[in-house]
């Protein structure tokens, strides 16, 4: 069966004690055992990575599936990576953008994403919540799609 994968970008390994006043006070551990609890809950398979390193990024991404889902936030690459842009495209796994903070709402630099566009939907300003949403609407794709299979 397919798997929710959720990745994670550069410094995010450092939630909990990086600028909390943007990203909260949960550690980046906290937050992978409950979006990963929520999947199992239902019977689908989630894991959760996290780099500083873009490469590895890029590689976990292409091997990937369409069959696959990514959660992803990518962090400051989201205002800079055309790579990672041209990866989900390329391998046409359907993601989410997850951001802690608002990047609407912060420094104008952050607004811009070149990764939304290939991107089914973005969650952004929820803090941790944000996860959790964009997991249960992962959970929901997969059944549906599950669902379109079984009838064809």
């Amino acid at each position: 069966m397919a798997s929710i994968w959720v990745f994670h970008g550069p410094n995010l390994n450092l939630l909990g004690l990086r600028e909390p006043e943007h990203y909260g006070s949960r550690t980046l551990a906290e937050i992978n055992q409950e979006v990963v609890a929520i999947a199992n809950q239902v019977g689908i398979n989630a894991e959760c990575r996290q780099t500083n390193h873009e490469g590895d990024l890029l590689d976990w991404i292409q091997s990937l599936t369409c069959d696959d889902f990514l959660i992803l936030n990518p962090g400051a690459w989201t205002h800079t990576s055309y790579a990672i842009r041209d990866a989900i495209r390329a391998v046409r796994v359907p993601t989410i953008e997850v951001h802690l903070s608002n990047i609407h709402a912060r420094e104008a630099f952050r607004a811009d994403s070149v990764i939304a566009p290939v991107c089914i939907g973005q969650v952004s300003g929820l803090g941790a919540d944000g996860y959790v949403l964009a997991m249960r609407y992962a959970i929901d794709y997969q059944k549906r799609r599950s669902e379109l299979v079984q009838q064809s």
